[in-house]
């Protein structure tokens, strides 16, 4: 069976996951219902009401009812995962606990919670609580062990080149002009999520030419970041009214020209062939007896052994990594990064020299 790329599928989310291939996805995103529970109607202080979730699709009979239809989904979507691929929920706190639970039990891996920090969230008008101003993502590979997308110098990009963190602001939510409206100028979803949240996901965890599939399409965020970055779609729904919106708002994205160059953000470490130091070693590119000093403190130093292995100062021996790692008190270190040569006065990083080789030595 041929996966249905770039379409939403409408009907129940289970029985159409069921339906697609098995181990054919590469990334979901799942939003699904988040099981609110309201009871009542919510008023502002002047008695406006608030345009709260209380649509049919977020009501359940209790919560084993939830968890049942949780695992329903959860277990679909662990089915057509690719085996290196990796699933997002969101969620509040009104369910999160219960989905990350059950993701465990099915044998996903938690990779990381990421707080999603509302810069406007809806006050508690009430006063009898806390505002809710965030909501939590929870990010898990296909199992323990198992490999997964993530480019981690991409979100450095995105954040000012410093290593980006699980607490996410500055992501507003979806407002003005980006809010999806039907024929009558009114919300076309109620929980619809900003653009810029579906553009971090992707950008993290998939590679353009992936299939990106969202169980619970609604507006179609997931659909229209896939299209802006070059990734392929498969959405969910089960409302009509949902579907014409979000086809709507996809039909009118334009993206650029796909350019390789341009929408591959892999790393180029990651994306380049494998060279062991020992093959800059037997190439004459380093050489036996050279001296080698450590990035965080130059005046430790090492001696390149004829078997790759460095010879500390204070006598340890080890590769680069362990040697790096003896020099960082047991830390975990990249060798590549932390161990320099001094070529003309200047310290060189081994991952340079490495990188000189890897043009001029190009792989078979």
């Amino acid at each position: 069976m041929n996966l249905p790329l770039d379409q939403i599928l409408q009907g129940d989310c289970v029985a159409t996951l069921n339906a697609l291939p098995e181990k054919s996805i590469d990334l979901i995103f799942a939003d699904p219902p988040y099981n609110l529970q309201l009871q009542n109607e919510l008023h502002r202080p002047n008695m406006t009401k608030v345009d709260a979730v209380d649509d049919d699709w977020d009501q359940f009979a209790s919560f084993e009812a939830y968890d049942k239809f949780t695992r329903q989904w959860l277990g679909a979507c662990k089915r057509v995962l690719k085996p290196n691929g990796s699933l997002w929920v969101i969620g509040s706190y009104h369910n999160i606990f219960r989905v990350g639970s059950i993701l465990q039990d099915l044998g996903f891996w938690l990779l990381n919670d990421v707080i999603w920090v509302k810069t406007n969230p809806m006050p508690n008008f009430r006063g009898v609580r806390f505002t809710n101003a965030h909501e939590t993502l929870l990010w898990a590979s296909a199992g323990k062990g198992a490999k997964y997308t993530f480019h981690h110098q991409a979100m450095k990009g995105l954040n000012d080149e410093k290593q980006m963190r699980s607490d996410w602001w500055l992501l507003p939510l979806a407002t003005g002009a980006e809010r999806v409206r039907n024929e009558n100028g009114e919300k076309a979803h109620s929980t619809q999520k900003p653009e810029a949240l579906l553009y971090r996901v992707l950008l993290a965890s998939s590679n353009p030419g992936d299939v990106v599939l969202d169980p619970f399409f609604g507006s179609g965020t997931t659909g229209a970041v896939a299209k802006r970055l070059h990734r392929h779609w498969i959405g969910i729904e089960r409302e009509e009214k949902y579907i014409r919106a979000a086809q709507k708002r996809i039909d009118a994205i334009k993206p650029e020209d796909y350019q390789p160059k341009t929408f591959n953000v892999q790393s180029k470490s990651k994306a380049a062939p494998r060279v062991e130091f020992s093959v800059l070693l037997e190439n004459g590119w380093v050489q036996a007896g050279q001296t080698l000093f450590f990035a965080k403190d130059p005046s430790r130093s090492a001696t390149i052994k004829p078997d790759a292995r460095l010879r500390t100062a204070d006598g340890f021996e080890g590769s680069i990594h362990k040697a790096g790692s003896h020099y960082s008190n047991g830390a975990p270190c990249n060798g590549w990064e932390h161990w320099h040569l001094l070529e003309n006065g200047q310290l060189i990083p081994l991952g340079e020299v490495r990188e000189k080789y890897r043009e001029e030595k190009p792989a078979p």
